[in-house]
């Protein structure tokens, strides 16, 4: 009688095993996809975890996400970012990516284990909806983790052209003009308390160019 019990419990616990398996995970795609329904628009979300109650402590084996669009300040992406350590494999798109006042293009995020490579299509047409006088952004040089990019932009009837830095700093990035005491004038266009930065680069593309970094999770 003993035996029999123990014999249906175990049953039991594979059964409840089983369904956890075919359910959790698309609960946990339809949880994701209503949290990123709150920045932009989701076309799929897809989870896999083995075993799925891994899912109940937010943890996955990987998450592929396509989004249409995502809009958010700096602290809804830093959240986002947070969440990454509890997901072996990431891959995720958007066609469109606005944070703060700047849009991007086709950017794509993949995750394996700690380490991340983001890339996105920076368009000049956008970048003048940010500073209508620029004309175009152009990278000149791209190595040792620093990207070197060229802004045009006409001032007072008059085109000019100015070098730009991008580099890493502390796992972050920022970027100051090419010009003497130009450090004064440094800005900070990245940087996440659970991201660190380890490169950019990037190419030149029809119409503004794109860009490419890497990173761990600290």
């Amino acid at each position: 009688m003993r035996r029999l019990a123990v014999l249906g419990v175990v049953a039991l616990v594979i059964v409840v095993l089983g369904v956890a398996q075919l359910v959790l995970p698309g609960i946990a795609a339809r949880r994701i996809r209503s949290q990123l329904g709150r920045y932009g628009q989701v076309a799929s979300v897809s989870v896999s975890a083995f075993p799925a109650v891994e899912l109940l402590w937010h943890r996955a084996d990987s998450v592929s996400v396509s989004l249409r669009s995502f809009h958010s300040g700096g602290s809804g992406l830093a959240g986002r970012l947070g969440q990454l350590s509890h997901v072996g494999t990431l891959h995720a798109s958007a066609a469109r990516v606005t944070v703060g006042l700047l849009t991007v293009r086709d950017a794509r995020l993949v995750k394996h284990g700690s380490s991340l490579v983001a890339t996105a299509r920076v368009l000049d047409a956008d970048l003048r909806g940010v500073i209508p006088i620029l004309r175009s952004v152009t990278p000149v040089a791209s190595s040792g983790g620093q990207l070197i990019l060229r802004g045009t932009a006409d001032v007072l009837g008059a085109r000019i052209s100015l070098d730009f830095s991008v580099r890493v700093a502390d796992g972050a990035l920022v970027v100051s003009p090419d010009v003497p005491f130009g450090g004064v004038a440094t800005i900070t266009a990245f940087s996440d308390p659970g991201v660190r930065v380890t490169s950019v680069s990037a190419v030149a593309v029809s119409g503004g160019f794109t860009v490419r970094a890497t990173g761990t999770l600290r």
